[in-house]
């Protein structure tokens, strides 16, 4: 059974598998008093107009689809839901436990929204329990979940399978299961959740007696896998469906995409409406202006195709038409009508087999006219051996209209249509064009700390490089002198893994002194200074106690709203984080205290992410990591920099041992978040963030280019071997290193986490090296073509080179068998090689190269000046 119904408004639409009687108004809808109630205390609005059709079906108990523009409000089945719940007898034949309601959503935060949403209206009912279920992949997790007295379970598939693994009898108890955002599920999860409906018909098929079993499934598009969710474990459900394009893939409406040129159309339409006498088509073409009509019409009668024509400025109205149109197609005559958009609904012609989009539609206008084929809708669940007419949908779609594509692409993929290259390639042009436009947007916050944006399109923010706003400022290189090593203080936490803080300095650190230079300033009373008139950027003075922190303002009001207590947006430019003060808090700033540069950087933990592939940190995480870490000092290796952003892995809190010289891994922040069980390993991070530097940049800024050329410098192995003067400090610097050992190898269970262990990540390929010498030098021929990105490290006894030719990584590390005055050594690049010169500490022959032997290493023989007998080893 299907219905097409105008309600309102030509805006309302439902199609409907079985017909139901709407409930549009709450004091009749199928819910209990209570319940009423409390939707009338919390200023509830509806029913809508889905909500109208899906409420009566769903409070009887039935199997529900309802596909919605409103399809992922969980208003759609909760208030039905608790009526089931609440009705005596719903689960009479399971007396010795309760019955379990099962409500699945894509994601934490869905499920989060969900179950608040629970606990508002389940006050209107008899006592409920509504538990939400988030375990992570502690093994032990599971273990320790209670249900016996919960009555609805919210969790997403990835939970309750884990769940299932220590409680597999609790699928017995389910009684009604519920999809939330139905579609984004079977994208994203699809073998999880068919896994959880394959073990719920097993267990539905060994239930003793006759207890309720409902699926109701809920979302704002159609999915492919919905029509197995259909077939194979749903019992006659209710499809409601309010979306006609939805309406249409479920109708199993062909979609075709004819790309074409302006001047090409009316060919390409004529190709189309190549009849057959034993094709008889009602075809319908649109257009949306009266003189397209009139071309249209004036070529099909030129081909002796007979047509109607239809617009404002028609003499015949629309009842003749009508009339013409059912006349043609029961005389064997194929009926063709040319009609403009504006004449559709007057018309009220549902039985048309074909309809041509000649003029590109907005997607009202879409709708309304794939609602003229609606009668030949042909659902998808339906016995496909059964023969019938199948409508189609043509659009033909000019290059003028190719901004339209990504959409247009969209659609047919979900109707399983044809997806010709052409499309595919307008598509990725616009795509890419609509990234070119977001160039002055930040970047994408998703991209820094997972090295991925699951969703480009919709992601309002950039995904390359712009120089000009990611490099306009960079942290000192005096902050960065050791980057294996630094001391950062994390203060501002903004989700597990992304903090501002600072770099600290163990020894004089300038911020530090600033900051008691500050405080002992603003002591006097006198020299707190309220500024009078408020400038954007300008740098200010706020205390906060006996704190004073320096700021700047980032947005002042309208002059309409100025006042002497306007609300003032500034940011901490030592800490990072943004707030809201009066303006007459702020205090004029001396020169002095303005001359040091803000002291705020981004930290990213690397090689991280939540479980479950969701792309945001549960709250419980962000919490347990602020409350750990917030204004501690941490020792950290930066592996990655860009502009004031450093990725760091690993990062530790490190503690000294009482009485003793030496330090402890107290823990590290990667461990931390994976012991909570809701993070997993990222290993792709920061090949993804150096991907991504690589990338061609946004900006005609010469000299940040060039900047932006080096900024993987941070990431190389470094010189650790500079020598201390003093006694102290070669203690100190033992006892470093000592720390070093400890620090890199985290514990047994995350070995991973050892110091070289991103560098192992990254290794590429080593370079063919060839090699000569006299008694003051030594020079090496690295074998690369086109050598980019190169960088060439000198130590004592080291030398560490890497480079890119086209997407290949060539990295080096040579330990050379005697020293070299690491200032004085050179490396150039060529266009066929990288020449490395290193000067020798001590002249003099080398009997070899390296300290041990590498088989990419060799003699250039064709510059070696000494006698044979003098000929060192030629692999090292």
């Amino acid at each position: 059974f299907q219905s097409f119904q105008n309600v309102q408004g030509e805006e309302n639409f439902v199609f409907l598998s079985k017909k139901i009687e709407p409930s549009s108004v709450l004091e009749t809808a199928p819910l209990f008093d209570g319940l009423k109630k409390e939707l009338i205390r919390n200023k509830f609005s509806g029913p809508t107009f889905t909500e109208s059709y899906c409420w009566p079906a769903a409070a009887g108990g039935c199997d529900v689809v309802a596909i919605s523009h409103q399809g992922n409000d969980p208003l759609l089945y909760i208030p039905p839901l608790l009526t089931c719940l609440r009705s005596e007898g719903a689960c009479q034949a399971l007396p010795s436990t309760r019955s379990v309601s099962l409500i699945l959503c894509p994601g934490w935060k869905e499920a989060q929204r969900v179950f608040d949403l629970l606990k508002t209206y389940g006050k209107g009912c008899r006592e409920l329990h509504p538990v939400l279920m988030i375990l992570g992949e502690k093994k032990e997790a599971g273990s320790h979940v209670e249900i016996q007295g919960c009555e609805i379970v919210v969790t997403t598939p990835y939970n309750f399978l884990r769940l299932l693994d220590h409680n597999i009898w609790l699928l017995c108890r389910v009684c009604h299961l519920v999809l939330h955002e139905v579609e984004v599920l079977f994208s994203d999860t699809a073998e999880q959740v068919f896994a959880i409906l394959d073990g719920y018909k097993k267990a539905t098929a060994k239930a003793w007696g006759n207890p309720t079993h409902q699926i109701i499934a809920v979302g704002t598009q159609w999915n492919k896998h919905i029509t197995a969710l259909i077939r194979e474990f749903m019992s006659d459900p209710y499809v409601v469906i309010t979306v006609i394009e939805e309406a249409a893939i479920f109708g199993n409406v062909q979609q075709v995409v004819q790309p074409c040129t302006n001047s090409s159309k009316i060919a390409e339409l004529l190709k189309i409406l190549d009849f057959t006498q034993r094709n008889l088509q009602k075809v319908l073409v649109f257009t949306d202006s009266v003189s397209e009509v009139e071309m249209i019409h004036k070529a099909l009668k030129s081909k002796s195709i007979v047509s109607l024509k239809k617009h404002k400025e028609s003499k015949c109205n629309a009842q003749c038409i009508l009339e013409q149109w059912r006349r043609m197609h029961s005389s064997g005559t194929p009926a063709v009508l040319v009609s403009t958009d504006n004449c559709l609904q007057p018309l009220g012609i549902t039985d048309a087999t074909c309809v041509i989009h000649f003029s590109f539609p907005s997607p009202r206008v879409f709708g309304q006219r794939l609602h003229s084929t609606s009668d030949n809708f042909c659902p998808v669940t339906k016995d496909s051996s059964i023969d019938h007419v199948k409508a189609k949908s043509v659009i033909l779609l000019p290059e003028s209209s190719s901004c339209h594509a990504p959409g247009i692409l969209s659609y047919v993929k979900r109707a399983e249509g044809e997806m010709p290259q052409v499309l595919q390639d307008w598509a990725a042009r616009v795509l890419e064009s609509e990234e070119e436009e977001k160039f002055s947007r930040p970047l994408c916050a998703s991209l820094k700390t997972l090295g991925i944006c699951k969703d480009r399109t919709a992601c309002p923010d950039r995904h390359q490089i712009n120089v000009s706003i990611d490099m306009a400022q960079s942290i000192p290189d005096e902050m960065l002198e050791t980057p294996e090593r630094v001391t950062i203080l994390p203060l501002l936490i903004v989700h597990a893994t992304h903090y501002f803080g600072r770099i600290v300095k163990k020894q004089k650190d300038p911020y530090t002194i600033l900051e008691k230079e500050m405080n002992d300033y603003f002591k006097v009373p006198g020299h707190r200074i309220s500024v009078n008139t408020v400038e954007k950027s300008a740098f200010y003075g706020l205390l906060e106690g006996a704190i004073c922190h320096r700021v700047q303002v980032v947005e002042t009001p309208a002059k309409e709203e100025e006042n002497v207590h306007c609300k003032i947006t500034i940011k901490h430019i030592d800490e990072g984080r943004i707030s809201q003060v009066n303006s007459d808090d702020l205090l004029h700033l001396p020169a002095k205290f303005q001359s040091l540069p803000p002291q705020a950087v981004e930290i990213v933990v690397c090689r991280v992410k939540p479980i479950d592939n969701e792309t945001e940190w549960n709250p419980k995480v962000t919490h347990h990591i602020d409350q750990k870490i917030k204004g501690k000092l941490h020792h950290a290796k930066v592996v990655h920099t860009l502009g004031r952003t450093v990725w760091v892995d690993p990062m530790v809190r490190v503690s000294s041992l009482p009485g003793m010289k030496m330090w402890i891994n107290e823990y590290s922040i990667r461990g931390e978040i994976l012991s909570t069980g809701l993070g997993s390993d990222n290993p792709e991070h920061v090949r993804e963030i150096q991907k991504l530097c690589r990338q061609r940049p946004v900006s005609d800024d010469t000299e940040n280019l060039e900047q932006l050329a080096g900024l993987e410098e941070a990431s190389g192995p470094q010189d650790t071997s500079a020598q201390e003067n003093s006694a102290e400090s070669c203690n100190t610097s033992a006892i470093q290193q000592l720390f070093l050992d400890v620090f890199f190898l985290d514990d047994a269970a995350q070995i991973k986490e050892a110091e070289d262990s991103t560098m192992h990540q990254q290794k590429g390929c080593h370079p063919q090296i060839k090699w000569f010498q006299d008694h003051e030098t030594v020079t090496l021929k690295v074998q690369i073509l086109r050598a980019a990105d190169s960088k060439c490290k000198f130590s004592k006894e080291k030398v560490v080179f890497s480079a890119y030719s086209g997407e290949q990584l060539y990295l080096a590390e040579l330990e050379l068998h005697q020293s070299v005055i690491a200032e004085k050594c050179t490396c150039v690049v060529k266009d066929r090689e990288v020449v490395i010169s290193l000067v020798k500490e001590k002249r003099g022959a080398w009997c070899k190269l390296l300290k041990s032997k590498n088989i990419h290493l060799s003699l250039d023989f064709e510059h070696w000046e000494e006698s044979e007998d003098e000929r060192p080893s030629a692999i090292g």
